[in-house]
């Protein structure tokens, strides 16, 4: 049986041939910090045998076993290490392969490519293998959204520089005239004057609208709203328009329509709905405009047109900044109507998104519908 006494010296033993190694590991370690992780695999199994060895070696030295014990056991630590060594660096190898076959997945998502998942040795490998797969998933799927914001953008930019020229030409135009002492009719000249003055104002106000919205900064004056009142008034506003066309405007309101919001910016989603109907809509047409509650917390505001419909491949697009569609749906510019800069459901969309509601388009028999849902007021809002 062992004593305390040689109990003591065969761990003091152990503890310094296992510090001593480890104290020379940690050196070659830092030494490879940068070298490759087989390596570095390496130096740590053939510490952890040094380890080993080192104790039993001193261990035994320390017992005077025989040089012939002593040699056997030479034979048995240098077999152990070898095969241990060899056992780590197929384990290191495979480890090198998977970290290259890793290392060609994220050059391939920083290259813009979609890759799948491939089956990887070990949890932690796999785990990677599957982010870096998904992150090429969110990474298409952003540069998809960030090409239609560019090209959104341009579009938005041709518009505005088309329909800026045409007020600013006849502007000019007019402008010259008066000052020449041509114009035949002055007065009729001061009123174009003022209505292109009025149209150029209103392009601005709508950039400046839309502006806030894209960058966050639309500030809202939330509280109780009536529906009935907004859209009553909207359609007292617009009805000398629609009259001038040959339109009529039929209201329909049912249930409790008091909603939690800006009345401001309510109106001009309406407004634009409204103007955007109108515009849209032939001579001797009727455009719709329900307002009603929902059995979801909501109400629902409609506006139905005889315009003809949108291609169903343009429904997912009318509400982009800029967006006209086909010649069907192009603005007239008559009876005093700006064509605009196809902002209006742009701003509309926006605000509706800031009044945590949703707005939606569909056809319909000879023309299209445009849904808008807002919170009604009290309602608990996810």
């Amino acid at each position: 049986m062992i004593g305390l006494a040689d109990f003591g010296i065969i761990l003091l033993t152990a503890v310094g041939a296992a510090a001593a190694v480890a104290v020379l590991a940690g050196i070659a370690l830092r030494l490879a910090r940068h070298k490759s992780m087989l390596l570095r695999l390496l130096i740590v199994v053939g510490a952890t045998v040094a380890s080993v060895a080192a104790a039993t070696i001193a261990i035994a030295a320390e017992m005077y076993i025989s040089d012939h014990d002593l040699l056997v056991l030479f034979w048995v630590m240098g077999v152990t290490a070898a095969v241990s060594l060899a056992g780590a660096a197929v384990i290191g190898v495979g480890i090198t392969r998977t970290s290259d076959r890793l290392r060609s997945t994220a050059r391939a998502v920083g290259d813009g490519q979609i890759v799948v998942p491939e089956d990887h040795d070990g949890l932690e490998f796999a785990a990677l293998a599957r982010e870096l797969a998904d992150t090429s998933q969110r990474l298409a799927r952003s540069r998809e959204e960030v090409a239609t914001l560019d090209e959104s953008r341009r579009r938005l930019v041709a518009w505005i520089s088309h329909d800026l020229r045409t007020p600013l030409a006849a502007l000019r135009a007019m402008a010259e005239s008066l000052e020449d002492g041509v114009a035949e009719d002055p007065a009729r000249y001061y009123r174009q004057i003022r209505l292109q003055t009025e149209t150029l104002g209103s392009m601005v106000e709508d950039l400046f609208v839309l502006s806030k919205i894209q960058t966050g900064t639309l500030s809202l004056h939330m509280g109780p709203v009536s529906l009935f009142d907004l859209v009553s008034d909207a359609v007292a506003d617009l009805h000398p328009v629609a009259a001038s066309r040959s339109i009529t405007l039929k209201e329909s309101r049912t249930g409790n329509l008091t909603l939690f919001g800006d009345a401001r910016e309510l109106s001009r989603v309406i407004d634009n709905l409204l103007m955007n109907a109108i515009q849209h809509s032939p001579a001797n047409s009727e455009i719709l405009i329900s307002a009603r509650e929902t059995s979801d917390e909501h109400v629902a505001l409609s506006v139905e047109d005889a315009g003809g419909g949108i291609p169903e491949e343009d429904l997912g697009k009318i509400f982009d900044a800029g967006w006209r569609g086909t010649p069907s749906r192009t603005p007239s510019t008559t009876a005093g109507m700006s064509a605009g800069a196809g902002l209006g459901l742009a701003i509309v969309a926006g605000i509706v998104e800031a009044h945590a509601g949703g707005v939606s388009v569909r056809n319909v028999p000879g023309g299209c519908r445009f849904d808008v849902t807002l919170p009604r007021y009290g309602a608990r809002v996810a």
